[in-house]
């Protein structure tokens, strides 16, 4: 099962990504959670302590990693491995957190370079390895430019969830990712509405959508922002949002197919 979380900044996409993460984990699957919004906290989310969060080395900053299996230092430039070798990098560089692994993209940001380097050849390596090869459940908590997907891994993408507001540019948003997404081949875009305060919120998001299918809803919860400020976990601080979560968790299971 492979899915990435989408969406303008704030709307909660960090939210579903670590709430998904920890339901699947609870099941007994393994998760693979990775963050790929450089503003995003997922650690955090998921419950980690500080160490933990520490410990959490972006894979764009491994240079020593880098430089051993592409053969060249990152930001040096020159000849460089195409297909690294990046099958332990999970197990390496991986932290566990609530029964969950997480790791942390990074962003490429050497000028003039690119994706034509050895970082970033490296993470489209560790990219495709983990959303082709690997068995497990993979979810991409990304920012709304889905970077770090391309063609030949998108395709192996089950689902795209786009997290939106109920409000008019979150949802252009969402019209957005679907273009970007169907670009580079994923077939299947979702929305999820979050901070629904009413029946009117949901209705508003549901007509807005159009044709994007609502898998469904999360409340405006006074938990999450105090879990937030707190820096806790969000799931489990409040009883409708954890409902809500479960709910979405077995909807999204159930469209996949798992």
């Amino acid at each position: 099962m492979k899915i990435a979380v989408s969406g303008k900044g704030g709307v909660g996409k960090t939210t579903l990504s670590s709430g998904l993460a920890l339901l699947f984990a609870e099941e007994g699957r393994r998760v693979i959670a990775i963050d790929a919004d450089p503003d995003a906290n997922l650690a955090i989310a998921l419950g980690a302590t500080p160490e933990q969060a520490a410990s959490c080395t972006p894979l764009v900053e491994e240079d020593a990693l880098i430089e051993e299996r592409t053969g060249a230092a990152p930001g040096k430039g020159g000849m460089f491995i195409l297909n690294p070798d990046v099958s332990d990098v999970v197990d390496r560089c991986g932290v566990t957190i609530n029964g969950v692994t997480m790791l942390k993209m990074g962003t490429v940001e050497r000028g003039g370079s690119g994706c034509m380097c050895s970082e970033g050849t490296f993470l489209k390596a560790f990219m495709r390895h983990l959303l082709v090869t690997r068995d497990d459940v993979a979810i991409l908590d990304m920012e709304a430019g889905i970077e770090h997907l391309g063609r030949g891994t998108a395709e192996a993408v089950d689902v795209l969830i786009v997290v939106i507001e109920p409000g008019g540019r979150s949802v252009q948003t969402a019209n957005q990712v679907r273009a970007l997404a169907a670009d580079i081949g994923i077939r299947d875009v979702i929305a999820v509405a979050n901070k629904v305060r009413d029946a009117e919120d949901a209705e508003f998001v549901r007509v807005a959508l159009g044709d994007i299918p609502l898998l469904g809803t999360l409340p405006l919860s006074e938990g999450v922002r105090i879990a937030d400020r707190e820096g806790r976990a969000s799931f489990g601080t409040d009883t409708t949002l954890d409902r809500s979560l479960r709910e979405i968790a077995g909807a999204l299971a159930a469209r996949i197919g798992h």
